[in-house]
């Protein structure tokens, strides 16, 4: 019975080892690895690494290509469009709902995060710091309106999705030497959720999605 209990901590262990390598870019999209290279990447034995594959193709993470092995998704114009017409679904039904429920503490503080943030370029800092910063507020504003829906179905529907586009983020453009006009167009859809203006919270955030994509698809 152990060693049933160990296997699931194995995988996932596995998995978050995995994609964890991903985001920080030490294999990359399109790359072709070894099941010896993931052993060697996450530290974990073989057989973990075998249980974690069908998983990472029912992702869309790797591939089996025949005759050459494993293949890190490659970020293509198919992939961004897909992902990006997944976000705009899930996004914003679940903004609506944020404007609806989310505390006026919880809106102030991602209204604080923004404002500092925005404050600070304004006084002239473009600093590496502030972009990464800049960067994970962003994220956590978009993980906020999903995780106020309570749906774990979604979530871990949302949460590869969001992988990819952590994906296409690297590869195609960062925030960095972007971080006004985003922390611009997230504070347009924050002060909507302040008004409790669903209608125009919704809208400010596919405005914001779209401008992404188009940038994505035109580099």
């Amino acid at each position: 019975m152990d060693g049933v209990n160990e296997q699931p901590t194995l995988r996932e262990k596995a998995y978050a080892s995995f994609t964890h390598h991903l985001l920080a870019r030490d294999v990359r999209p399109g790359e072709f690895v070894s099941q010896r290279r993931l052993v060697e990447l996450t530290g974990l034995p073989l057989g973990a690494i075998r249980e974690l594959i069908p998983r990472l193709e029912a992702e869309g993470l790797i591939k089996t290509v025949p005759q050459r092995g494993l293949q890190i998704a490659h970020i293509d114009l198919n992939l961004i469009r897909e992902a990006f017409q997944l976000r705009i679904f899930f996004e914003k039904e679940a903004v609506a709902l944020f404007t609806h429920s989310a505390s006026d503490e919880t809106v102030a503080g991602l209204l604080k995060q923004h404002r500092d943030i925005a404050d600070a370029i304004q006084a002239g800092d473009t600093s590496p710091e502030l972009e990464v910063h800049a960067q994970s507020v962003d994220w956590g504003m978009h993980d906020a309106f999903i995780d106020a829906l309570g749906n774990t179905i979604i979530s871990n529907a949302y949460r590869v999705n969001s992988i990819k586009m952590r994906l296409i983020s690297q590869d195609r453009f960062r925030i960095n030497g972007h971080v006004g006009p985003v922390m611009n167009e997230h504070l347009q859809v924050l002060e909507a959720i302040q008004r409790r203006s669903a209608e125009d919270a919704v809208a400010s955030l596919v405005l914001h999605i779209n401008g992404a994509r188009d940038r994505a698809l035109k580099i």
